[in-house]
């Protein structure tokens, strides 16, 4: 019961970071989800639009991957 105590602790403290990150300089990464390999479709009449985030998503998910075995090592 202590380790899963342990997970919830670390993973409150790493979304706090993340949200306070966010707050402080998140108008500065208005550049993620734009991205040149990112999909984004609308049709001509606007009613349409279509939006495909693939590059932002394999970049979060190798960021994310690395932090993970980061914290797995010292854990």
């Amino acid at each position: 019961m202590q380790a899963a105590a342990k997970y919830i602790i670390l993973s409150g403290i790493v979304i706090l970071a993340i949200g306070l990150l966010l707050y402080f300089i998140g108008d500065k990464l208005n550049w993620l989800g734009r991205l040149h390999g990112d999909v984004e479709y609308e049709s001509e009449n606007g009613r349409v639009r279509i939006y495909f985030p693939i590059i932002t998503m394999l970049l979060l998910s190798l960021l994310l991957t690395f932090v993970i075995n980061i914290l797995r090592k010292w854990f």
